[in-house]
């Protein structure tokens, strides 16, 4: 199967921007999206042939928003982590398949001066027993935005970014908690010591300079290691201040 994840920062327009020629040419079996910053129907004629559309939108408009799109269709679909707190932004989406979960999320940012880290923690907290939930009763292969560079090789200037958002010594531990549950970062399993990034910001010409993060994840169950048969960053493909990134798997 071929994966994609990929934070749009809004899809209405990055539909202006070549998504759909990106959507067609990598020919996903599913493709996750994160930050729609829309509801559901807010765009005329949007069909994308032989794929299934699940939607969970921020209840405040223009906001967040999480999407996937499949051409296996799923048992079920769930959407947000059963935790009111936790489901009002449109974050999460699970499908489950007959061998598997996929699990798309758009992890809240903790924001300038960190004065959403304290609430970013309980999310990871919560977040993390869902998925070990999850996997308890068959594999997970999670997805999206994880607004964390997790190691120093996964961020440009590490040492000036010691206490950004996105690389504070909290978010960064949390993330060592996840992994340490039982599972994997699968682009750095295959590829421990690459220097790749998914996220640039839009001043002093960040991308065009390569200045970047890596803050967008395929992680899976520890389990499904030998299935994992590639993991990609695209870093030319234009249209979001994020780049798409996909996992191939036998699953």
């Amino acid at each position: 199967m071929k994966l994609i994840s990929w934070n749009v920062n809004g899809l209405r327009a990055i539909l202006k921007k070549g998504f759909e020629d990106f959507f067609e040419t990598v020919e996903a079996d599913i493709f996750c999206i994160q930050e729609t910053k829309m509801q559901e129907g807010q765009i005329e004629d949007f069909k994308l042939e032989g794929y299934t559309q699940y939607w969970n939108s921020a209840v405040k408009k223009g906001y967040s928003g999480t999407a996937i799109f499949t051409k296996v269709k799923p048992i079920q679909a769930t959407y947000g982590i059963g935790i009111e707190e936790h489901d009002q932004e449109g974050r999460v989406i699970t499908l489950e398949y007959e061998n598997f979960y996929m699990v798309n999320v758009y992890t809240p940012n903790s924001k300038r001066e960190l004065e959403r880290l304290a609430y970013r923690m309980t999310w990871e907290d919560e977040m993390r027993k869902y998925l070990m939930g999850l996997d308890e009763k068959k594999p997970v292969i999670l997805c999206g935005d994880l607004n964390v560079a997790h190691e120093e090789i996964d961020l440009k200037n590490p040492k000036t970014n010691h206490r950004s958002a996105g690389f504070t010594d909290e978010e960064r531990a949390k993330m060592t908690e996840l992994l340490e549950a039982n599972f994997i970062d699968t682009f750095r399993t295959i590829y421990p010591d690459r220097i790749a990034y998914s996220w640039w910001s839009y001043m002093q010409k960040a991308r065009e300079k390569d200045i970047g993060w890596r803050i967008d994840y395929f992680i899976t169950s520890k389990r499904c290691q030998d299935k994992i048969r590639d993991a990609y960053i695209y870093k030319e493909v234009m249209g979001s201040d994020h780049c798409p990134v996909g996992l191939e798997i036998e699953i």
